[in-house]
């Protein structure tokens, strides 16, 4: 079984991936797994440019992490989401220009990684990073990995658009 844990920089998916780590999964990022398939097409800037056709086609066990992750032949896809606020905050403390940064921001508030994973027609959950702690979230991946409370996390529950919306129109009345 191929679990993906995937999501927009920012959202915690390094972070959930160590604690994983620490409770005794195995799991790999997706730049090792693409350069070990040879799906690495070109590197742009210190990134890797990606064959994600190629990266479909890999047959593999495991977790694996990573931002293109959810391109992999995965039986169950976790989507990690973050407030798109906090990952422009936490971007920014990575020091990305300011470009990459709303870039991955829009990405995070159109759920263009989620709309991604559910095109592919696989098994996708989706969990909402912003006020959990690490093993928080890794208990809820846990959770997805053994089908337990599968419902909980179920895509379509996360609306940034709206709360967004919202916390706007609040601060306009003020």
């Amino acid at each position: 079984m191929l679990i993906s844990i995937t999501g927009t920089p920012g959202v915690g998916k390094t972070a959930v991936a160590m604690e994983l780590t620490k409770r005794g999964y195995k799991v790999r990022s997706l730049t090792d797994v693409a350069k070990e398939y040879s799906c690495i097409m070109d590197e742009e800037d210190g990134e890797y440019v990606v064959d994600v056709e190629k990266l479909s086609r890999i047959k593999i066990d495991g977790i694996v992490e990573g931002h293109l992750s959810h391109y992999l032949s995965a039986d169950k896809v976790i989507v990690l989401r973050c407030n798109p606020l906090i990952v422009k905050t936490r971007l920014e403390n990575r020091g990305w220009d300011y470009e990459k940064i709303m870039d991955n921001v829009e990405a995070e508030l159109l759920d263009v990684i989620l709309i991604e994973a559910l095109e592919m027609e696989r098994e996708v959950y989706e969990i909402d990073t912003t006020d959990k702690s690490v093993e928080e979230i890794a208990n809820a991946v846990e959770d997805i990995i053994r089908g337990k409370f599968t419902e909980k996390y179920r895509p379509g529950k996360i609306d940034w658009l709206t709360e967004l919306q919202d916390r706007l129109e609040e601060v306009v009345r003020l």
